[in-house]
């Protein structure tokens, strides 16, 4: 692990704090089938190496979902925490935005679900244990697909999210420096500082 008295780039001291891929992945996934009320297995991850069949029968219902956004804010907060050898404590906002494309045959049903859902207090709970809140829905679209020469119903709904970004870097306390004064007269004063 490299510290600010290495010089260069420094890293985060702790791998990477907030979920990021499979793991955010998962957690939306859970979010989405929970409020949904699909079953395991229903809720697919939009983009995957190898592209999985859809159900034979186009009155199955499942969901498809993926971050197609995220969008930090205008600029991080840094704070020293001088306790110990020091550290930098870096934190942002961040907002996601979640598409989610529901299939079958009660696929608006299940996207209406999942848009009034977001809102109930105790199904936003998991997400607020990990710094995330939903901060809104977009509209319900219709977006049928012709799929082997039969309209298969899809509606899209994107959840906005926003979570916290919290980081720790190894920035050391300044335990001296020293440091050259210049004076009107021009000369100069050069001073340790303990």
């Amino acid at each position: 692990m490299n510290d600010s008295s290495t010089g260069g780039y420094l890293s985060p001291a702790a791998a990477t704090p907030p979920e990021e891929d499979l793991e955010l992945d998962r957690l939306l996934s859970q979010m989405v089938r929970g409020i949904s009320g699909l079953p395991a297995g229903a809720v697919r991850p939009r983009w995957q190496p190898t592209t999985p069949k859809q159900p034979p029968n186009p009155d199955e219902n499942w969901c498809a979902i993926g971050i197609s956004d995220q969008t930090p804010d205008a600029s991080p907060a840094i704070l020293h925490d001088p306790a110990g050898d020091g550290r930098d404590i870096y934190w942002r906002h961040q907002d996601i935005e979640l598409l989610c494309t529901f299939y079958g045959g009660q696929a608006k049903m299940r996207a209406q679900a999942l848009a009034d859902g977001v809102g109930i207090p105790q199904n936003r709970e998991a997400l607020g244990l990990r710094e995330m809140a939903v901060i809104g829905t977009g509209p319900i679209r219709a977006v049928p697909e012709l799929v082997n020469n039969v309209w298969v119903r899809r509606y899209d709904v994107v959840i906005f999210l926003r979570r916290k970004i919290s980081r720790t870097y190894s920035v050391l306390n300044l335990l001296s420096a020293e440091t050259t004064t210049h004076t009107e007269a021009g000369g100069a004063v050069v001073d340790s500082v303990p």
